[in-house]
C-alpha cells in the first residue's frame, strides 16, 4: 500500500536535486534510510572499550539537571 507525505517546495527541490535519473521518490527515501541505518550500525559499539559512554550520559544528565528536567 502507498502513503502520500506532504512536503514543502523547497525541501521537494532539494530531495530532486539529490535523486538520480532514474530513481523515483521512493527510491531516494529508501536509499537514505537504508544510509542512515548503516551508519548507525557501524557506530554501533565504539565507544563499549572506553569511558565516553558512561561520560556521555552524565554530561546528558547533568544538562537535564541544569534545565530542569
Amino acid at each position: 500500500m502507498s502513503k502520500s507525505i506532504r512536503v514543502s517546495e523547497d525541501t521537494h527541490a532539494a530531495l530532486a536535486a539529490l535523486k538520480g535519473d532514474e530513481e523515483t521518490f521512493d527510491d531516494l527515501l529508501s536509499r537514505f534510510v537504508a544510509e542512515r541505518r548503516e551508519a548507525v550500525r557501524k557506530g554501533a559499539g565504539l565507544w563499549a572499550d572506553s569511558e565516553a559512554a558512561t561520560a556521555a550520559r552524565e554530561a546528558r544528565t547533568e544538562m537535564k539537571r541544569d534545565l530542569g528536567g
